[in-house]
């Protein structure tokens, strides 16, 4: 019985990781064509169209798990529409970044936040962070300093937005781990499509401008991938915990590599594929050292260095 029940555990492990290297590949596909529609409209557009999507989504799983009026009562609603409004800020800096930068390198920026997360969760969290994170954090910074070098990528609005999208993405992370202790998990998604929609709706209908029947297909393939990756996400964590999946969401940055070179015929160039692969090593040695310190003691009762 017991074998079974460790057989089954490993064989849901194994789905849940399968399950998350597939969530990463729509999500590239999605930014792919998401990166092909920025190029003809407003970021701001394309984000509150796609934001409909992921909204109707959004609420639908919520109101699976308890009538919206009773999800959106939270302890904490000031935080809450904090993170609504970090979250599709984000999304408009990640946007507005590929217009100019290439997936890869974009992605490569994107994976610092990992590393973000370690520091904004000092004042936020009132978290230790011990000094082998610490390096390990500068060691990753450098990583990003390596892509954006004079004569690597082009120093541009594009940088300081995917960077901008990046720090946001943290803080979001970050307050998500602090109302989770005083919220469900579906008040924390109500709030994230309302005020995601409404605000990315306010701005957005002020840069509308008309669509091809082409486009129209895509920006609903991008629609589709949103709700099926996001979808896709939670079956996979349903089957394993988070720690033990996220890991493997830095397949999104090889992935991302191929598809610049192959759809848009953007190559990232060797120093830079350095500086990613520093990125990577530097936030996975982040994610060890935070599980190590789980496992030896308690999150509540930690009170010295990692």
């Amino acid at each position: 019985m017991t074998s079974l029940a460790s057989d089954t555990r490993v064989d849901n492990i194994g789905r849940a990781i399968l399950l998350t290297i597939i969530t990463i590949g729509v999500f590239g596909v999605q930014d792919a064509m998401s990166k092909t529609l920025v190029q003809t409209y407003s970021p701001f557009q394309i984000t509150m169209m796609r934001y409909w999507g992921f909204a109707l989504f959004s609420l639908f799983l919520v109101m699976r798990q308890a009538p919206l009026r009773q999800a959106l009562k939270s302890k904490v609603p000031v935080w809450q529409f904090v993170r609504g409004a970090l979250l599709i800020i984000e999304i408009w800096c990640f946007a507005r970044a590929l217009q100019s930068v290439p997936l890869g390198e974009l992605q490569a920026i994107s994976l610092v936040y990992p590393l973000l997360v370690t520091l904004f969760a000092i004042p936020i969290l009132g978290e230790k962070v011990g000094v082998f994170r610490f390096v390990a954090v500068g060691v990753g910074f450098i990583g990003a300093l390596v892509i954006v070098r004079p004569g690597g990528l082009a120093l541009d609005l594009g940088v300081g937005f995917a960077l901008m999208s990046s720090v946001l993405y943290s803080i979001y992370i970050v307050i998500t781990r602090k109302v989770s202790g005083m919220d469900s998990a579906a008040t924390s998604m109500a709030y994230t499509g309302i005020v995601g929609l409404v605000l990315s709706s306010a701005v957005g209908i002020f840069y509308w401008q008309p669509m091809g029947w082409g486009d129209v297909l895509l920006l609903l393939a991008i629609v589709v991938t949103t709700c099926l990756g996001h979808g896709l996400m939670i079956f996979a964590l349903s089957m394993a915990p988070a720690s033990t999946v996220q890991p493997f969401n830095y397949f999104s940055l090889p992935w991302a590599i191929v598809l610049s070179a192959v759809v848009f015929n953007e190559w990232i160039d060797p120093i830079s594929l350095v500086g990613a692969g520093i990125i990577v090593a530097a936030g996975l040695v982040v994610m060890a050292r935070e599980r190590m310190r789980k496992i030896v003691v308690p999150q509540e009762v930690v009170t010295g260095p990692d």
